[in-house]
């Protein structure tokens, strides 16, 4: 919701994690850069349990730049069985507000 913007790339990382643990698809979308967003995300249609978040790397992403890399890999439960869903995500600053691009999401 409101809050203080995030300041850098893996604070806005952390704050889309808890947004999809909220289900707040508003803030996802707000935050989603406008050249990839997508129309809507329909989360309520497929629940699902996030269980952690862990930030296995950052690149720039700082006050002061304007682009980022955090690589992560969240914990969830889509139907009783855990599964990981590692990712490296890229992200820009414009006007002072960091949006998630896109992201690669490694098999492993």
């Amino acid at each position: 919701g409101g809050g203080a913007r995030p300041a850098t790339a893996e604070q806005l990382m952390r704050s889309r994690y808890t947004a999809y643990v909220l289900g707040d698809e508003v803030y996802l979308l707000r935050t989603w850069h406008a050249s990839t967003r997508p129309a809507t995300l329909a989360l309520a249609a497929a629940p699902v349990k996030w269980l952690g978040l862990r930030i296995v790397r950052t690149a720039a992403g700082g006050p002061d730049d304007y682009d980022g890399v955090v690589e992560f890999e969240a914990r969830y439960k889509p139907q009783g069985r855990a599964e990981r869903l590692h990712e490296v995500s890229r992200f820009v600053r414009e006007e002072g507000r960091w949006y998630y691009v896109d992201g690669v999401v490694s098999a492993d």
